[in-house]
């Protein structure tokens, strides 16, 4: 059985362009959601599901959804906040954890296809499609109720819209279609911020926009810092991720571009705010300028061709997390220490 979705015409990195990738065979069962399901113990069986949730994008979600709850309820943190942290963050671990499996069902046949995700349950053939189904739709079924009952409507609806954008619209539609998928399907990604403020507040302020809005710019970089190392997996899977198509130099050069517009962006989040004060003005900038540099210097490599731009994009991947950390945990400090 041939599986092929899309048809992208695949680029070699630094823009030479190369014929389109021929299909690749992949077995029926796979593609057909019937794998054949070797025994294995309940503690493997586990693993396999907690795989499907991919618990560490899931912890970058609760993080950019928790933090925010501390600044949108004043700093004044007592016990009721707690609880109401606790369901937040147990609704927000099960939808996203939903969107996670939805993703890895849907993307099981490319995902056979590349390096870092053939040993993924599903194309491995340790879980089928049908249990991951039910197993999602039931995690996004508590997820939302525990928002709505527990937390509240708005919530519980703004968390919706999040699953729904990124399983149909990034997952379904443009990640297969266009270069901008991650652009546009990063839109998912910046829900949490907007999830937390309104189960604090029961409303979407400037700030949270602001909040929605730097998670938003910050992604396109983030990712791109991986996709370039990870540039040969995709061609093969014809996935139409930037790299891909448009080469290392135009990937970079837009990078750039995203990471510059993080500056003004955390100057409106600062100002829009009473509780962000000196830490938050001081540091913000800051780092967002050093995320800027490490993407400049990134880009100095690509031109001159230099072995060293491999080391140098996971080096700005691996900033671009610790950079997101430090904001929320300035935005924390900011609103409960100074």
């Amino acid at each position: 059985m041939i599986e092929k979705r899309t048809s992208v015409q695949s680029g070699q990195i630094g823009g030479n362009v190369s014929p389109a990738v021929p299909p690749v065979f992949v077995p029926p069962g796979l593609v057909s959601g019937a794998p054949m399901i070797q025994t294995s113990s309940i503690r493997t069986v586990f693993a396999d599901y907690l795989n499907l949730t991919k618990p560490g994008v899931m912890l970058l979600l609760l993080i950019s959804t928790g933090c925010p709850m501390v600044l949108a309820a004043s700093g004044e943190i007592g016990k009721s906040f707690f609880v109401r942290l606790f369901f937040v963050l147990l609704g927000g671990a099960l939808v996203s954890g939903s969107a996670a499996a939805v993703n890895c069902i849907w993307d099981r046949d490319i995902d056979l296809i590349m390096s870092r995700t053939k040993n993924r349950p599903i194309p491995a053939g340790r879980l089928g499609v049908a249990e991951s189904l039910f197993f999602a739709t039931t995690l996004a079924v508590l997820g939302l109720l525990v928002f709505f009952y527990f937390v509240n409507p708005l919530s519980a609806g703004i968390a919706l819209f999040g699953h729904l954008f990124y399983t149909v619209v990034y997952t379904m539609w443009l990640k297969r279609t266009t270069p901008q998928n991650i652009v546009i399907g990063g839109a998912a990604g910046a829900v949490p911020p907007l999830v937390g403020w309104a189960a604090v507040t029961g409303s979407l302020n400037a700030t949270a926009l602001y909040l929605f809005l730097f998670i938003f710019l910050w992604t396109p970089p983030h990712f791109w810092a991986l996709a370039l190392n990870k540039n040969e997996d995709y061609r093969r899977a014809n996935v139409p991720m930037l790299p891909v198509l448009r080469g290392e130099r135009e990937t970079v050069w837009q990078m750039l571009l995203y990471s510059l517009t993080l500056l003004p962006v955390t100057f409106l989040l600062v100002l829009s705010d009473p509780q962000l004060g000196v830490l938050s003005r001081g540091v913000l900038p800051i780092l967002s300028i050093i995320f800027s540099v490490q993407i400049v210097l990134l880009r100095g490599a690509i031109l001159r061709g230099a072995e060293e731009k491999t080391r140098l994009a996971w080096r700005v991947f691996g900033y671009s997390m610790v950079y997101l950390a430090l904001f929320f945990l300035c935005l924390v400090v900011d609103s409960t220490v100074i």
